[in-house]
Formats: structure tokens, C-alpha cells, sequence
């Protein structure tokens, strides 16, 4: 059967991020996830707000989306309303999620992740999009200690990123917090500007091929692992006292 796809409306404003390859792929992993209907979920670093529509539209009863820059929550805003779409825009850093006590069946995240020189790490502007240090890895380590924190007993978590920061570290963190992880969706493509500006930056850091133009993003699929079974008893010994 062929899928769905989903339609959906979209504005958005000047300096925020708008929906590329990464969030692409994103929307087709959650798609083939399966959102489970009445899902309340989590989309963190939402920007226009796409994939938090598209959690909507895929049957989760409450979204909730946060971005720190203001035109992206407004941008979001504005697109949920024209959607009609039941999704809760907020303004905050994706690590005050914790201090909320809540529990989500669904997150999702498309956060900054591309390595990026000292000089640039303070960049503002749209760069704030993208830029996540050295090693790319700024947020994605924080998503992942966060994430059992966040989730339900049978909740998931998918993120996207590039391969330049290197998703076995990202399978490795998650596993380690107690999740069951694994690669669900790749696609290679070429590099945009900020790529293509930083390549030689890149490949004096070891980070690509000298000559490499292109790049591959992952979508990583993570789930709480159901607690093991008590061992029943086996009936086979049992305790006497006295004498026999």
C-alpha cells in the first residue's frame, strides 16, 4: 500500500528554519512509527512547527512544541492555527522540559548538530539553528540523557542528524540511559552553504574526506525497554523444618 502523505500548510518568517532533508526525513520516520492515537507528544527545536503538525495530523491527542528563537514559536503558532491542529507553541530552552514533570508517548527532535569552529559557536541570527560545536554534539548529548526522563513506559524517541557527528555515540548514550536504539532511516545528500563553507574547517578536524561534498543523515529510534518478568517460582524445591 502506498503511504500517505501528509498535506500540509505552511508560512514561515524570516530567520527562522525552514523544513530541509533533515526534517523531510524526520516527517518520514514518524510516519512510518506509527503515532499511537491519543499520543501526547514532544517536539523540541520545533522551528515552522512541521513535524508537531504532523504528529497532529497522525492521531496524537496534545502536542507540545518548544524552540528558543521567538519567530519560530510565532511561525509555529501561526501555522498550527491555520492548520487547525492542536499544538501548544512555547518559547524555552528544550531543557526546561524536565522541570514540567511530564511524560510523553511521542518526542521528536531536530536539533542543531552541525560542528562548527570556535569563532562561529556564538553566532546569532539563524546560525543558532545549526551551530552545536566542536563536534556537533552539544544537544544531542543533553537529548539523550534527557530522554528516559521524558518518555513514557512505552514511549519513543526520534531524532535526526548528521552522520558527521556521529551516530554510534548517539546509540551508545542512549543505550546507556536504558533505551533500546537503533538507525530507522538514512539519506545521503549534498552539502548546503554551511557545509560547504566549513569543508576545509571539516577535513583539517578529520570530521570528512578531503573532497567529500556530501553528507548522511540518520534518524534514530529510541524506546524504553520493558522491565524483565519476575522469575516465577518453579515449584521444583521446597523448605522443610523439623524433622522429616
Amino acid at each position: 500500500m502506498k503511504e500517505r502523505q501528509v498535506v500540509t500548510v505552511l508560512v514561515k518568517a524570516w530567520g527562522v528554519y525552514g523544513p530541509q532533508g533533515d526534517s523531510l526525513l524526520l516527517r518520514e520516520a514518524l510516519h512510518r512509527a506509527s503515532v499511537p492515537s491519543g499520543a501526547h507528544a514532544l517536539d523540541v527545536c520545533t522551528g515552522t512547527g512541521l513535524i508537531a503538525l504532523t504528529a497532529a495530523r497522525l492521531g496524537a491527542l496534545r502536542v507540545r512544541a518548544v524552540d528558543t528563537c521567538y519567530r519560530a514559536v510565532l511561525t509555529a503558532r501561526c501555522n498550527a492555527w491555520l492548520n487547525r491542529l492542536p499544538v501548544h507553541v512555547e518559547h524555552g530552552d528544550f531543557r526546561s522540559c524536565l522541570t514540567h514533570h511530564q511524560r510523553y508517548d511521542v518526542i521528536t527532535a531536530n536539533p542543531p548538530y552541525v560542528p562548527c569552529p570556535a569563532d562561529a559557536d556564538h553566532e546569532r541570527g539563524r546560525a543558532r539553528a545549526w551551530n552545536a560545536g566542536l563536534d556537533g554534539r552539544r544537544y544531542l548529548d543533553q537529548l539523550c540523557a534527557m530522554a528516559p526522563h521524558l518518555l513514557t513506559a512505552e514511549g519513543m524517541l526520534l531524532i535526526v542528524h548528521s552522520a558527521l557527528c556521529g551516530p554510534e555515540q548517539t546509540l551508545g548514550l542512549l543505550g546507556q540511559a536504558g533505551l533500546k536504539a537503533s538507525v530507522v532511516a538514512r539519506r545521503h545528500q549534498p552539502f548546503g552553504p554551511v557545509l560547504r563553507a566549513r569543508a576545509e574547517w571539516l577535513t583539517e578536524r578529520g570530521l570528512i574526506e578531503r573532497g567529500q561534498r556530501e553528507e548522511e543523515l540518520v534518524v534514530i529510534r529510541a524506546d524504553r525497554v520493558p522491565p524483565a518478568p519476575a522469575p516465577r517460582p518453579t515449584g521444583g524445591a521446597r523448605e522443610h523444618s523439623g524433622a522429616p
